[in-house]
């Protein structure tokens, strides 16, 4: 469903989804990562932008599983609000993805996100997501 491929798909499986209100989603963080050769490499932790772009795609399967026609739609970030790292994430651990739905039109999606690591909150923040029509993009 995702347009995202290896190396940049971090959504694993989807645990739970009820369209136009939540999804619930696993990565799984291996030290194969490619990104732990390089982001502190004596002390592996994975990049919060990661953990923020894996909570933004499983809102991407949310939205896409809440809209008419989504397969003629792209999202993309708008906007990130109230964005909060509480603890790292490092290798061997399984990241818990919760989205939910505050508010979804036909161009914008708001959705609230936390990870979570062994039932602590590592991240959570609020996205905003504009869903476009793909067509002129590249253009």
């Amino acid at each position: 469903m995702l347009p995202h491929r290896y190396p940049f798909l971090l959504v694993d499986r989807v645990l739970d989804l009820k369209p136009g209100k939540s999804i619930v989603a696993i990565k799984n963080v291996t030290i194969n990562e490619s990104f732990f050769q390089g982001h502190f490499p004596d002390y592996r932790v994975m990049p919060g932008v990661l953990v923020v772009e894996a909570l933004a795609q499983t809102g991407v399967i949310l939205l896409y599983n809440s809209i008419p026609d989504p397969e003629g739609k792209r999202v993309f970030l708008s906007k990130i609000d109230n964005l909060k790292f509480r603890k790292p994430v490092v290798p061997g651990d399984q990241i818990r993805l919760e989205v939910e739905i505050v508010k979804l039109k036909s161009r914008i999606g708001f959705i609230k996100a936390k990870a979570i690591v062994d039932q602590e909150v590592v991240t959570e923040g609020e996205i905003w997501a504009s869903l476009v029509n793909p067509e002129g993009l590249n253009e």
